[in-house]
């Protein structure tokens, strides 16, 4: 099995729901005790377990999996690097998703001064 350099190399991520870890660590070109490892280290990173505690990947655990690939191996961050950096670019869709928390914090005291009007009638 070659070494991949970057996530353009790796195979195509196959149509199908669910994945295990050994079809997840073929895809990614990492070993299974490294994806048991960062599923302590990525809370975002979280498998179904189903019986006999067997791990079943989806999609995007696939992608996020390849994403902290590329972080670690390839842009050298460390692991609490590249935790922040996940987080930090979650924040950021947050924000591109059209309402922040500022938003949502003067969307909640609108409807709690609403709220004391109608009680009021």
């Amino acid at each position: 099995m070659l070494e991949a350099s970057n996530n353009n190399e790796l195979a195509p991520i196959p149509a199908k729901r669910y994945f295990t870890i050994g079809e997840v660590a073929e895809l990614c070109q990492v070993k299974p005790h490294v994806l048991r490892y960062w599923e302590q280290e990525f809370p975002q990173l979280s498998p179904v377990k189903r019986r006999g505690n067997r791990r079943y990947y989806q999609r995007e655990d696939v992608m996020l999996i390849r994403e902290i690939r590329s972080l670690l191996y390839e842009q050298g961050y460390t692991i609490g690097g590249a935790r922040l950096q996940l987080t930090h670019d979650k924040e950021e869709e947050g924000e591109g998703s059209g309402i922040n928390q500022q938003e949502v914090g003067r969307l909640i005291e609108d409807l709690e001064q609403l709220l004391i009007i109608l009680k009021r009638q």
